[in-house]
This record gives structure tokens, sequence and C-alpha cells, in this order.
């Protein structure tokens, strides 16, 4: 007799299987896993999923692996637990479950959630649609979902976003995917109404090309798949809403790749119009070339062409201008009757500073002016912008009425105020106030002197008066600072940085690993090396005597908020050290003495304290502490080896400081020795002021160190190099050859608001009376003859500073600049910029100075080129303003 074997079922999952086969990272596993799953099981097993994941977010980062191993199972795991459709979404966009995968695993997910029921489903759809930060990412989980629940489609802009990448990822021509996508309808018109603009559509511009997107909505519109008129209208109605011009290119293409017909162009013409007065240049210059058409058309009113040229006209662009001017010219040659309500819009152009501009304007309202005596008082109330250059031709067209009034006062160079650095608040009185500054400075991601040094200095009072109750109350203000747990701050290699430096002293929480070097050899030709080191040094000391023997107060506090210190002051301060019996820690004084405002004054009440510091104090408000000499030279041309090339440029070597290499301690001495001007910088400048504080009564130094970033602004792609000056500016010490060229090279920085920082430093010098008009005008002058400075940028930083109400300080600066631009061998580009904000500054400051070199050589050369044009402009305006000085 023959045994029969009989088959043993397999044993059913358990919640212990999935937890096994998630921490192994078998997803794939999982679905068969859980479908046997009773919901009691299922709420059991949340739970213990709840604090697998609570154990894989406290996990530090050598765990990364297993983490990233876990979370795409654990994310299916918890989706096939949870029971409403708000968790599961929640579950799903966890971030702490997408660390380093931020795809969801689709196919998994929908084996476990498609036996939900279609309601259930689509709400899960369109809650993980609602999360902004994932539902690009989660769009394929998103359209399948939609798909099993038959509701409608999410269309939001995580949505759009992930869409058009499916869309474009399909290995089909565009086109085609387009055709065959089912939900082109409900996401074509949301391409035009997303927040920022889909980075599908930013990619390429061909409008004629059926596998980009210009040129495949236009087919799909062609063929009646899409709406045209939505198209159209969305399109325009994305430009009106403005942006970067990088932006509005997508929507550009689009419009060219649809060639609106006629009749199309007509109907839009007030969003033409609209366009035309507040687009970015590219933008308008289409809108107005529609405009145009319409015009030329016979469908664009006299009044509708007069509200778009009053708003064009008073635009600066000047080939937006002139084309406008063009554009008025052939619609009154069509209608003369169009005069009275066209040619009162010129008055936009009279005030135009480019003198070409209003000639253009001129000469077309003489061309077309009629005896309309409302007309004619209306054009020469206007006329009064003009330039003086083109008055007289005024007065002749429009009679007496166009002509200025004299002037009865003279002319008054408008500068900003005297900047008066602010002085500082008393540190704060009480623990709980200075446990609230603390906190905001530690938490805040950058930190202004102000703000730093109070709470350094309440950090070492109170801890002398009670440093057990200022420790008590830091604790809770602290307590998510990495480095109150032991088992992390033993990771950590370095000091802490800035006051948590000092905080964790007065806890008793200093890190337990050995300190590494503050400083690598590599870093040591930045500048920022020595700054962060002095600055460091002071805090670490603070620290250390915290723990040893506290200080009552420190002396390096400054008294005003660019980080001066009162010499007077500074002699009070030592005077209460003396009469604590307080010995002064050597790098607090450090500090103090080259924060001090040099006052010569106040050596003899330095030297009578009859202390080693008091001393050191009278001589360093002496000679000791002058400011060391800057050489200037001109660094050859670099190329690098990796296709890198630095041009010959203008830059600063720093000599020795002997004194504060002799009697500072190291930490300092960085700060002190010889400097060679070089244009590497490996270290951002962190809080571009408080590091500037640890110098604030020696700019030079400061200047001659930041040249190098100024110049990165100027000739390559730097940014935010020019964010100093200002600073230096309102700073202390002298203002010599350092500073100034430093100003000079940023007026021509790439970026126009690296510019604006350089033109506030220049009106802040003048202001001051530290501005040496003629030594910044050779700076610029050397600047553009060696191609640091691009005169079309040198000529919109003037200008700017010009319209603030400066004209003879920025005269000044041109007058010495144009000898070497003028008698050059070459015209560079923007030269004739230059002597047009030259003229400006010259007609309305009543110049009197001698003609600039060259200018009467330059003015004689004929034709019509802005260059000649703008040099007999001021050659006249200087010759006027000889002759008639009175009237000014």
């Amino acid at each position: 007799m023959t045994a029969t074997a009989t088959a043993t079922p397999a044993p059913a999952a358990t919640t212990a299987d999935v937890l096994a086969a998630v921490r192994a990272g078998r997803t794939a596993r999982l679905p068969a896993l859980l479908q046997p799953l009773e919901p009691a099981e299922r709420r059991v097993l949340l739970t213990e999923l709840k604090e697998l994941r609570r154990e894989l977010r406290a996990s530090r980062w050598e765990r990364w692996r297993e983490r990233d191993l876990m979370s795409p199972a654990l994310a299916v795991a918890g989706a096939a637990c949870t029971t409403g459709a708000a968790a599961a979404a929640a579950w799903i966009g966890a971030a702490d479950l997408r660390r380093w995968r931020p795809q969801p695993p689709t196919a998994a997910l929908l084996d476990v959630l498609s036996g939900h029921d279609p309601q259930w489903l689509g709400k899960l759809a369109h809650r993980l649609a609602d999360r902004p930060t994932t539902a690009e990412q989660d769009y394929p989980l998103i359209s399948a979902l939609v798909r099993l629940a038959g509701c409608e489609t999410p269309t939001t802009d995580g949505c759009v976003e992930g869409w058009a990448a499916a869309v474009g990822a399909t290995g089909s021509p565009l086109v085609d995917a387009l055709r065959r996508d089912p939900h082109i309808t409900a996401f074509a018109p949301r391409l035009f109404e997303t927040a920022e603009p889909v980075r599908a559509l930013e990619r390429r511009w061909e409008t004629a090309d059926h596998n980009q997107w210009p040129g495949a909505l236009a087919v799909l519109a062609d063929e009646g798949c899409l709406d045209r008129a939505a198209l159209l209208d969305g399109c325009t109605a994305r430009l009106l809403r403005g942006g970067k011009p990088a932006h509005l290119k997508p929507y550009q293409a689009i419009l060219e790749a649809l060639r609106p017909t006629a009749e199309e162009e007509r109907e839009r013409a007030a969003d033409w119009i609209a366009m035309a007065a507040d687009a970015p240049s590219a933008v308008a210059g289409t809108a107005q070339q529609t405009l145009a058409r319409v015009a030329a058309a016979g469908h664009l009113t006299p009044r509708m062409l007069a509200e778009m040229s009053g708003a064009v006209l008073f635009r600066t662009e000047k080939k937006l201008v002139r084309a406008q001017l063009v554009l008025i010219g052939r619609e009154l040659t069509r209608d003369p009757s169009a005069a009275p309500e066209l040619l009162p819009e010129l008055g936009e152009a009279f005030g135009h500073p480019d003198t070409d501009i209003q000639e253009r304007a001129l000469k077309l309202a003489a061309a077309h002016l009629t005896d309309d005596p409302v007309l004619r008082d209306e054009l020469a109330d206007r006329a009064q912008l003009l330039s003086p250059l083109h008055r007289a031709r005024a007065v002749e067209l429009l009679g007496a009425a166009a002509a200025p009034a004299a002037a009865t006062a003279p002319y008054e160079e408008i500068l900003p105020p005297v900047p008066v650095p602010a002085p500082l608040a008393p540190s704060p009185r009480t623990v709980a106030e200075t446990v609230e500054l603390l906190a905001a400075v530690v938490n805040s991601r950058t930190a202004g002197v102000e703000e730093f040094e109070r709470a350094l200095d309440a950090l070492v009072r109170h801890s002398h008066r009670d440093r057990a109750a200022l420790a008590q109350a830091l604790r809770p203000a602290l307590a998510g600072r990495w480095w109150l747990d032991p088992e992390q701050s033993r990771h950590y290699t370095q000091e802490l940085p800035g006051l948590e430096h000092v905080a964790a002293a007065i806890m008793d929480m200093p890190p337990t690993a050995e300190a590494q070097p503050a400083l690598a050899s590599w870093r040591a030709d930045c500048h920022h090396t020595g700054l962060h080191s002095a600055l460091h040094a002071r805090v670490s000391e603070a620290a250390h005597r915290i723990m040893t023997r506290p200080l009552p107060f420190l002396l390096a506090t400054p008294t005003v908020e660019t980080g001066s210190l009162d010499a007077r002051v500074l002699v009070a301060r030592l005077a209460e050290y003396g009469r604590l019996g307080e010995d002064p820690a050597p790098a607090d004084f450090a500090q103090a003495l080259l924060r001090v405002r040099r006052d010569p004054a106040v050596a003899p009440q330095a030297a009578a304290l009859g202390t080693p510091e008091g001393d050191r104090l009278a001589a360093w408000l002496g000679a000791a502490g002058q400011p060391v000499p800057v050489t200037r030279r001109t660094a050859p041309t670099v190329q690098y080896r990796w296709g890198g090339r630095t041009p010959a440029r203008l830059v600063m070597d720093t000599a020795q400081r002997t004194t504060v290499v002799r009697e500072f301690p190291p930490p300092f001495h960085e700060l002190a020795r010889a400097r060679t001007a070089d244009d590497r910088c490996w270290d951002g400048g962190g809080d571009t002021a408080l590091l500037l504080s640890v110098l604030p009564e020696d700019r030079e130094t400061l200047a001659a160190w930041g040249l190098p970033a100024v110049i990165a602004d100027a000739v390559h792609e730097g940014r935010a190099g020019s964010a100093q000056l200002p600073l230096l500016a309102a700073a202390g010490g002298p203002a010599g050859p350092a500073l100034h060229l430093a100003v000079a090279t940023g007026l021509g920085a790439r970026h126009p608001e690296d510019r604006l920082r350089a033109v506030d430093a220049l009106l802040t010098l003048a202001a001051r009376g530290d501005l040496d008009a003629v030594r910044l005008g050779g700076d610029l002058a050397d600047l553009i003859g060696l191609g640091t400075v691009k005169p079309n940028r040198l000529a919109d930083s003037l200008r700017t500073a010009a319209a603030t109400g400066a004209y003879a300080t920025t005269w000044a600066v041109l007058s010495a600049a144009l000898p070497a631009l003028l008698t050059g061998t070459a015209d560079p580009r923007g030269a004739g910029d230059l002597l047009a904000t030259a003229a400006e500054c010259a007609e309305q400051c009543a110049a009197t100075s001698p003609q600039p070199a060259g200018l009467a050589d330059t003015a004689a050369r004929g034709g019509r080129s802005r260059l000649v044009t703008q040099a007999a402009r001021l050659r006249d305006a200087l010759h006027r303003n000889a002759q008639t000085p009175a009237a000014h």
C-alpha cells in the first residue's frame, strides 16, 4: 500500500512577515503579504510601522543606506494600513520617506490601494494633487488613480508640471503624444496659469518644430483638438502678468507659433497696449509691432494710439521710443486730423534722457503742428523738459512760452545726509532679555554687528554675576541645538561657531571631541581667514574665561553699529578694570585696539592710567596704530589650466603691520601679514558687516582685500562683491587709493544691483567730504583702458548718481575721466552714453570748467554718431555756461 502525501497549505502572512519585508526593503513582496491581513491586524501593523518610521527619522546620517532601502517599502505598507484618504496621502507624501527617492513606488502602491472603492481612490488622487511639494513626482500615481476612480482630473500646479514632463518623456514625437493624451484639454489651458512657468516649456522654443511645445500646440489648435482662442487668451494673459524675460520667452514662442490672424490681433488690441506700456522690452517690442500692423490696417483709433504712445514714450528703452515716434509719424501722415490727439503725447519724449529722442520728437511736432492754440500751449509747456541743446528750436517753433523761466537761484548740489553711525544700545540688563536676544541671533541666518555684540557682552556680564541662573535660563531656549545631545556632539570635531560656543561654555556643554586647527593652510591667501580667526579668537577666549575666571564685561564691545569704539570709552573701561583688579583678556584687548577710533587727543588720558594696556593704547592712538600703506599695481593676465582667464587688472597690495605681529596674540597675525592681491577667495565672507567690524577704522586695508571680489563683479559673473562698498564708505579711517579704486570698479559691475551699491558708496563719500573726484575719475579712465569697466555700465551708474541731484559731483568725476577716453586711439562702446551723462550734468549744474582734452576734436569729426553729437552737446554746454554764468 502506497502512502499518499497530503499538501500542506502555506502559512498565512503575519505582521511580523510584513515588518521583516519592510526592514529588508522588499517592496515587491508587500502586496502579497498585506492582502490577507484583516483590518484589526492592519491597525496593529500601522502602529509598529509608525514606530519604525520614528526610529528612522531619529537615526543619524550613518544609517542613510538603511533608510534608503526601507523608505519605499515603508511607504507602501503604511499606505495599505491607513483607512482614510487624507491619512494615506499624508503617509505617501511624507518628506522623510522620500529623502533620497523622490519618486514613489507607483506599481506597488497601486497593487495595495486598488481594492478601495472608486470614491476613496478619487479622494486620494485629489489629496495627493493638493500637496505642492510632491504632486509633480506623484503624477503617474495620481493619473492611474484617476483612471481607476473615473473622477475628474486634478490640475494643480504640481500636476501640470508632472503631466508636461510625462508627456514629453514618452519617446514619441510631442505632437503625437499630446494628440493621444486623454487629459490634453484639461491641462493645456493650465500651462499659462501656473504660479511659475512650467519647466518643460522653458527648454527650447523653436516655433516650427512639432516635437517642441510651441509648434505642437499650434498644430493641435489648427486640427481643432485644442481651443485656439483659449490658447491665445492664455498667452496674452500670461504675458500681461509679467515676470522675468526668460520666463516669458516660452509664451512668446507659443504666440508666434499660433500666428494670430489680423482679426485676432485686432480683438486683443487693449492687451497689446497694456504689454507695450509695462511688459519687459522684448514683449513690449512684440506688442508694439502687432499694434503697428493693426494701425496700418486702419483698426487702431487715434485715442487708442494716443493711450499707447503716452505709455511707450515714457519708457527709457530708446529702441521702443524711436519705433513709437515712427508709428505716430505714419499715422499722422495717413490721417492728419489725428494731430490734436497724438501730438500732445510727444511731450513725454521731450523729457527723455536721450537728446536724439528729443530731437526726433521735436521734428515730428514741427512737421505736423497745427494752428490750434491749445495744442501749441500744451506742447510749449512740455518743452520746458527739453535739453538746452533744443530749446532754441522749441522757441522758434512754439513761441516764447517754450523758453524756460530764468533761474533765480544758483544751482544747489543735493547729496544724501552724512551718515552718522547709530550708537550701540546697552547690553540687556536682565537674564531673560539676554536669553531672548541670544536665541534670536543663534536662530537667524545672519547676525548684525549690534545684535551679535550686545548678546556677547550680555553673556559675559551675566556669567560674571550669576552663571548658574544664566545657564538654567539658556537650556529651554536652546533645547533644539544638536550640541546639547552628547551622542551627537561627540561627532563634531571643531569648536562651535559664534555665540553658541559661549553658550555651551556657560552650560558646561562644550563639544567632547578634540578641536581641530581652525585655519587651513590652503586658505591662507583669502583675507576672510584672518577676519574669521580674529572674530573667533575673541569668542573662544570669552568662553574659556567663563569656565575659568569670568570677565566683568568686554573691552571691545563697539560704541556704534559699524563696529568702531570711542577712544574715551575704552579709557574708561580700562580704568574700571583697574579699579576691579581685573587683567584684560589678550584677544579682547587686541580687538579693542583694532576698533578704537584714533583720536590723538585721548592719548594722554590713556597714558595716565599707568598700566601696560594704557601705554599700549596711547601708542596705538599715535603712530603705532596708523593703517599700513597700500601699493597699486597692474596685475598681468592669468590663463588658467582649465580654460578660465583673468584679464589684466588694477590691484592693491598691503604691507605688513609690524605692531600687530609683535604685540598682538597669534590669531591676529593673519590680519597683519603683507598680502599680495589675489583674485582667489575661498570664503563667501559670511556676515559681511560682522567681518568688517573687525577692522572698522581701517577701510583702506579692507578695500584692498575686498577688491578682487569687486573686480569679479565687473569682469566675471560675480555677484554681491560690491555689497561691502556702502559699508566701507560709512566706516572709519582714511579714504585713500584702495577705497577709490574699489568704488570705481564697482561702478562698472555687471549686474545693476551691484552698480547701485557702488553709487551709494560714491554719494556717501561725497556727503562726508571724503571723495577725491580727480582720483576717482583717473581710476575710471585707467579701468576703461584695461577693459575692467565698460563705458555703457559706467554711464548707467553715473546717470543714476546724477539723477539723485548730485550733478556737480558726477561732473567732477567725469571731467577727470573723459580726457583719456577722448584722446585714446579707439572709441569704446558706450563712450557716447558717457558723454551724454557728462553733458546732462554740465547743463544742470552750470559747470564752467575748461573743456576736457580731446572734446573739441571729437565734436568736430562730423557725422551723426552718438559720440559726435553728445561731444558737441557737451562742448556747447560748457561754452554757454562760461558765457552766461550769472544765469545759473
